[in-house]
This record gives structure tokens, C-alpha cells and sequence, in this order.
């Protein structure tokens, strides 16, 4: 019995020793960026706060491939929901999870909302995410001169007005983070809402965005189509020819918009498919533009070939 529980004492040290071993290297150190991780986007209340719920709180969450090389890049994700609401699933987490397969980090942006919240505030939040990836990219593993943004419908809009509204950072900002650029380095949009003002736009994103008398000189800030400069990043645009919701007209005049400024774009329309189709799975053909935007990401050198 002695020799036993000998043997059962040491096999136990043995598996302590091995378990902290396995441990001690599998442990993140501290302030590394964590898979499944949830970040709020200030420490203290989000400027322009109406409260402290958690729709208040504007947040990434973390979604990490497999292998984090340094340099890896990254996209902030803007899910759609008509700016009342977000598709978090098949374009946020879905999506996250194959631009993990391309050894893409990905954050999903959960950002404050209308009707309660309005422009600027929606903005301010996708601008505040790019900068928090862009200034802990070092300490991230990540590469600072590689982070997209993407977004669908609504969030296309607002993946857009990142693009065409940036900020250059305030060098003498307290706060680090508010010291670095808003600027996307590219955006990648699907089926996105892009005018405020043609008959062409989507109503519900445009008044819960805007309020219900929102002003037309505003409304024209927000149009994509007039905003372009020759400053808006390289973007990627799907979009399908039956989309009734957020007509196709959105995606063709931007990226008629980004080519008359000689910004550098590929625009893919698919003759079927209905509106909010995210990464469009059960649909062999429609499924194709997550495989045109990977040969996209590889010309440009975001991903490896």
C-alpha cells in the first residue's frame, strides 16, 4: 500500500510540474490581446453617453486566428441592422471567423445606436475603433499600416464614412489613442448603404441615423458618392443585382466615385441574392466574393498569397 501511494505521489508531481509547464507557456502575457476578448472602447464613459447600459458602451470584440505572426493585419467589423440594431452572427462573427482563415485579426465593433443615439456618434465610435487597434498595434502583434475596416449594409455605411471622413489624430491629445489616425488603410463593403439623399438610399438607416428631419446639407455629408476624395483607401464592393433593400445603384456609384478620384477599387454584382446575405454559404454562386475579396487582399499585400 505504501509502495502505492508512493507511486500515485509521484506521478501526481509529475503531472503538476508538466500541467504548469504547459501552463506557464500557453499564458498570455500580461496586456496581450486575447481571443473572445471584449474591449471597451474608453475607459470611462464613451463621450456623448446617454446613460450606463450596456448599449451605452461601445466595444470590440476579439477574434484571432489561429497563429498571431507580428505584423499581423487587422479589420474592425461593422455588422449591418439598419443603424437600430446589429446582425452580430452572419456578419460579425461569421465573418471574423474567415478572415481568422486568412490570418486576419478581426474585431467586431458594437457601436451605439439610433434612434437613441445620431451622427456624429456613430462615427466618433468607428473612428475611436480603428484608433485603439491602430495605437495597442505594436503591443498586439499587429501590423499599424495594415488595418481595414469592413462593413454591411448600414455598416457599410459606416465603414464607409470612416473612409471618406477620417481623422488625423490630435498630437497633443492626453489620451494616446485619440494621438493616432482614424484612417483605414482599406475597406471592404457589402451591399452597403452609401447615399443619405438619391432615391436609391435605404430610409430606415438614413432616419435612424440622421433623426426623421435630418438636414439635407448633413444628409450630402453622409452621401459616399460626393465624399470620395483621393485620400479614401483601396476598397472592395459586392453587391447583387436583386437586392431590393439597398439597391445595387449604392455600390456603383461609389465605385464610380472612387474611380474618378483614382483610388484603387474592385466591384463585384451578383445577379441573384437577397439583401443581408452575410458570407452567403448555402448559395454556391453568391459564396464566390469572399473568395474574390482573399485574391483582393493578396494583390494589395494585406495577406500572404
Amino acid at each position: 500500500m505504501r509502495r502505492r501511494t508512493r507511486a500515485l505521489v509521484t506521478l501526481a508531481a509529475v503531472a503538476v510540474v508538466v500541467l504548469s509547464g504547459t501552463g506557464a507557456a500557453q499564458q498570455p502575457p500580461p496586456g496581450a490581446l486575447q481571443d473572445g476578448q471584449v474591449i471597451p472602447l474608453w475607459t470611462g464613459a464613451a463621450p456623448g453617453a446617454l446613460g450606463t447600459d450596456a448599449t451605452d458602451i461601445p466595444t470590440l470584440t476579439v477574434f484571432l486566428p489561429r497563429t498571431v505572426a507580428p505584423n499581423t493585419p487587422a479589420v474592425v467589423v461593422c455588422p449591418g441592422g439598419g443603424y437600430v440594431r446589429l446582425a452580430a452572427n452572419h456578419e460579425g462573427r461569421q465573418v471574423a471567423s474567415f478572415l481568422n482563415s486568412l490570418g486576419v485579426a478581426a474585431f467586431v465593433l458594437t457601436s451605439r445606436l439610433g434612434p437613441r443615439y445620431h451622427h456624429p456618434v456613430e462615427l466618433g465610435d468607428v473612428q475611436r475603433a480603428i484608433r485603439l487597434v491602430r495605437a495597442r498595434a505594436s503591443g498586439w502583434s499587429l501590423d499599424a499600416g495594415r488595418i481595414g475596416v469592413m462593413g454591411f449594409s448600414a455598416g457599410g455605411h459606416l465603414a464607409m464614412t470612416a473612409s471618406t471622413m477620417p481623422g488625423a489624430g490630435n498630437a497633443g491629445a492626453p489620451d494616446p489613442i485619440d494621438r493616432v489616425s482614424s484612417r483605414p488603410d482599406f475597406a471592404v463593403l457589402g451591399y452597403p448603404v452609401i447615399s443619405m439623399t438619391e432615391a436609391w438610399t435605404h430610409q430606415g438607416s438614413k432616419t435612424a441615423l440622421l433623426g426623421a428631419d435630418a438636414a439635407p446639407a448633413l444628409a450630402a455629408q453622409l452621401s459616399g458618392e460626393r465624399a470620395v476624395t483621393k485620400d479614401t483607401p483601396p476598397t472592395f464592393l459586392f453587391h447583387t443585382n436583386a437586392d431590393t433593400t439597398v439597391p445595387p445603384e449604392n455600390s456603383v456609384h461609389y465605385y464610380l466615385a472612387l474611380r474618378r478620384a483614382s483610388v484603387p477599387a474592385e466591384l463585384h454584382i451578383f445577379e441573384k441574392g437577397v439583401h443581408g446575405v452575410g458570407l452567403a454559404n448555402d448559395d454556391q454562386a453568391l459564396s464566390e466574393w469572399s473568395t474574390l475579396l482573399a485574391n483582393w487582399l493578396r494583390v494589395r499585400g494585406i495577406v500572404k498569397p
